[in-house]
């Protein structure tokens, strides 16, 4: 089973973290692909488009079984699965499929809270989706910054839980490590998007 992800930031770092989560639930390690060129964090809407741009038109290599666009607004996943015949899955819309009771999105990404909404709102399927808690500091500072990060996400996901979410999507592949970090103490059940993602595709390829 060859599964590529892909990283629509430029991070070969964030890549590598992301890989080796997905690794979790696939038979075999996910092949990896990093942007050339972009943010190492997506955080606007622009920089969202312009990352769909540059999944969308992708030279792939031949044998690939299926993808994970793993950044959180799925940027390109659509388009790209229109364009190749294997399945291609983001990472949002998989968390939101994956979900089975009340849930939110805890992120550090407010300019992407509306493109957010409308992803999870489509996906939610007949669970109710409560909305995006957002942390309140610069989100390039809070990446810079472990304990910051986990203090400013543990705030949003206990926002969330007293909105009535049951599950919390941390909502960000460049989060997927804080997502590990925080479950073992999050008052709700977390849910990781690669591995929400990874599990998908498995079962697809499967």
């Amino acid at each position: 089973m060859r599964v590529l992800l892909m990283n629509p930031n430029a991070s070969r770092a964030v890549t590598e973290m992301m890989c080796r989560i997905a690794a979790r639930s696939l038979p075999h390690p996910p092949e990896p692909w990093t942007a050339p060129r972009g943010p190492d964090l997506i955080s606007t809407p622009d920089a969202l488009d312009a990352a769909a741009a540059g999944i969308s038109a992708a030279v792939l290599e031949p044998g690939l079984d299926g993808i994970i666009v793993s950044a959180f607004g799925d940027p390109g996943a659509a388009e790209l699965a229109r364009r190749i015949e294997i399945p291609v899955v983001g990472i949002g819309a998989a968390a939101a499929r994956a979900c089975a009771a009340p849930f939110a999105v805890a992120t550090t990404t407010p300019a992407l809270a509306g493109r957010i909404d409308a992803l999870m709102a489509a996906q939610a399927g007949r669970n109710p989706y409560l909305g995006c808690f957002l942390t309140e500091e610069d989100p390039d500072a809070l990446m810079a910054d472990e304990r910051a990060l986990d203090g400013a996400l543990s705030d949003a996901i206990r926002r969330a839980a007293s909105a009535g979410a049951q599950q919390v999507i941390i909502g960000g592949g460049p989060l997927g490590a804080a997502a590990d970090r925080l479950a073992p103490s999050s008052p709700v059940t977390l849910v990781n998007p690669i591995r929400a993602a990874a599990e998908e595709i498995r079962a697809l390829l499967s």
